[in-house]
C-alpha cells in the first residue's frame, strides 16, 4: 500500500549509528517535522543529529495528502471558544508564518509546489460555517463564503481561504535532508537524563526534541491520556476530473478532495484506530457514485494524532524534563505544524523562548470533554479479557480486517499479523501474537 509519493523518486540513503557520539541537538524522528527542525536549527548554526527507526518519512510523512494551508477545519471558532481571540490570532499568525516559510524553501525545489485556493465545507451544517467566517475576518484572513464548489455534489457552503498550496512532500524533504546529519535504522529505546540509547550506540546530547509522532516516553508528559490517533484512507483515481482546489469536510467522518497532476487524490473513511469505521469500503462507495469511469491507481492508509483541544502540542516534553522537547498532535494537519514546531523549537533552543509557548504548550490544561472520552477507551482496553495484547500499555488489540493488522484502540499502535510493529507509540520491534 505505497502512495503515490513513491513512484520514480529515489530516496537518499543514510548510515545506521555504530558507536556513540555526542551532538548539541538530537531529534529523534526522521519525518517532515523532524527533517524540518534539523534544518532550521542548522540554519540557525546549532549542531544537530537525526535518528529514524526506519526510513526517513517512511511512516505519516509517505501517506500525507500534502496540503500547506492555515485552513485546518474550523479551528479558529474552536480556539475563540476556548482560549479567546488573542490566542486564535497566535495559532492564524503561526501557521501563516510557516506556510510562507515552506513556499520559500519549497521554491527552489522540483517538489511540484503549486498554488490554489483551500475549501472546508459542510454538507448540513450553514452555521458553524458562518461561524468559522466571522472568526477569520476577526483574524484579518481574506475569507470568502461559497454555495458552490468543483465538487461532484451540492454543500450547504464553504469556507474559502485564497493562496494556499500543495506540493509532493517526499521531493521536497528528500532534498532538505540531504545536508543533514542523519542516522536511519537507529531506534531510540531509552533516554536517560541527556542520553539516548540505541541498539548499537548512545547519543549524548544537551537537548532532545521528540518528533516521532506520538511520543514513546510514558513516564512523562500524559500524551497517552492527551492523545489519541484517528485513522483515515485514500485512493488515487486516475480520469476522475479535475479538482483544481482542495476541500475537506468539517465532519471528523468526512471527505477530502485534492489533485496531484491528473491523479484525484480521495481521502476519508476515517475512525479512530482499532474501532470501526468506513474505510476504503466508504471511498469505493463513493468512487462509484460520483467517478465510475475513474481509474484505481493506488490506495493507502494514515492516521493522525488528536489533542484534547485541536491544537497541537509543541515545547518542553514536560515540567521535569527542561531539556526535552515535544512536536505532536498535529490533528491531520503536519504541514505547516510541522514548520511552526522547526521555527518554535529553534527559537526555544538557540534564543530561550518563542512567542507561540503558550498557546502550543503541552503542559496546558487537560480539561476538555475529550479527556474523558480518551481515560475510557483506554480503561475498557486495559480490562478487555482478550488477547493479543498492545506492548505499549497491554491494551487488548483488535483485528482490522481491511488491513490485515492488529490495532489498539487506546493510544493508536498498529502490529502487522506476525506481530511486527508498524506504527508506534508503541516501541518494541516485535510483539508477539
Amino acid at each position: 500500500m505505497k502512495s503515490i509519493w513513491n513512484e520514480d523518486i529515489k530516496k537518499p540513503m543514510f548510515d545506521t549509528l555504530r558507536g556513540d557520539i555526542k551532538t548539541d541537538v538530537l531529534i529523534i524522528g526522521g519525518g517532515l517535522c523532524g527533517l524540518l527542525c534539523a534544518y532550521m536549527l542548522k540554519k540557525a548554526g546549532a549542531d544537530c543529529t537525526v535518528t529514524e527507526a526506519e526510513e526517513i518519512c517512511g511512516g505519516i510523512t509517505d501517506q500525507t495528502t500534502a496540503k500547506l494551508t492555515v485552513q485546518h477545519g474550523l479551528i479558529y471558532d474552536t480556539i475563540i471558544q476556548k482560549y479567546g481571540h488573542e490566542m486564535a490570532f497566535l495559532y492564524y499568525h503561526s501557521q501563516s508564518e510557516a506556510l510562507k516559510k515552506m513556499k520559500e524553501i519549497a521554491t527552489d525545489i522540483e517538489c511540484d509546489l503549486c498554488s490554489c485556493d483551500s475549501f472546508v465545507y459542510s454538507l448540513h451544517d450553514r452555521t458553524a460555517l458562518e461561524k468559522e467566517m466571522v472568526a477569520l475576518q476577526k483574524m484579518g484572513c481574506q475569507a470568502e463564503f461559497c454555495e458552490k464548489t468543483e465538487l461532484p455534489f451540492s454543500v450547504f457552503g464553504a469556507v474559502k481561504i485564497p493562496n494556499q498550496a500543495r506540493f509532493h512532500p517526499l521531493k521536497f524533504a528528500y532534498k532538505i535532508a540531504k545536508d543533514l546529519n542523519i542516522y536511519e535504522h537507529t531506534r531510540v529505546t531509552r533516554l536517560t537524563s541527556n542520553v539516548a540509547v540505541t541498539h548499537h550506540g548512545a547519543i549524548s546530547a544537551k537537548k532532545i526534541i521528540v518528533a516521532t509522532h506520538f511520543p514513546f516516553l510514558n513516564r512523562y508528559g500524559g500524551y497517552f491520556l492527551k492523545m489519541y490517533q484517528h485513522r483515515s484512507y485514500v485512493l488515487a483515481l486516475k480520469n476522475a476530473g479535475n479538482i483544481q482546489n482542495m476541500y475537506v469536510d468539517h465532519a471528523m467522518d468526512g471527505l477530502s478532495f485534492r489533485s496531484y497532476q491528473d491523479v484525484l487524490l480521495l481521502g476519508g473513511g476515517g475512525h479512530r484506530t482499532g474501532q470501526r469505521g468506513g474505510g476504503w469500503h466508504e471511498l469505493e462507495r463513493v468512487k462509484q457514485q460520483y467517478y465510475p469511469e475513474a481509474t484505481e491507481l493506488g490506495r493507502w492508509a494514515t492516521q493522525d494524532c488528536m489533542t484534547l483541544d485541536s491544537i497541537p502540542y509543541i515545547g518542553q516534553y514536560s515540567k521535569l524534563t527542561p531539556d526535552w522537547y515535544a512536536a505532536t498532535g498535529f490533528n491531520k494537519w503536519g504541514m505547516t505544524s510541522s514548520m511552526v514546531s522547526a521555527m518554535m523549537l529553534t527559537d526555544m533552543i538557540c534564543r530561550g523562548k518563542s512567542e507561540y509557548e503558550t498557546l502550543y504548550s503541552p503542559q496546558r490544561t487537560m480539561l476538555h470533554p475529550q479527556l474523558a472520552v480518551n481515560v475510557w477507551e483506554s480503561v475498557k482496553g486495559l480490562l478487555t479479557p482478550t488477547a493479543p495484547r498492545c506492548s505499549h500499555l497491554g491494551c487488548a488489540l483488535k483485528y482490522n480486517k481491511q488491513e490485515h493488522s492488529w490495532d489498539c484502540p487506546c493510544h493508536g499502535s498498529r502490529f502487522e499479523e506476525d506481530g511486527n510493529l508498524i506504527d508506534n507509540p508503541a516501541n518494541k520491534e516485535k510483539k508477539q501474537i
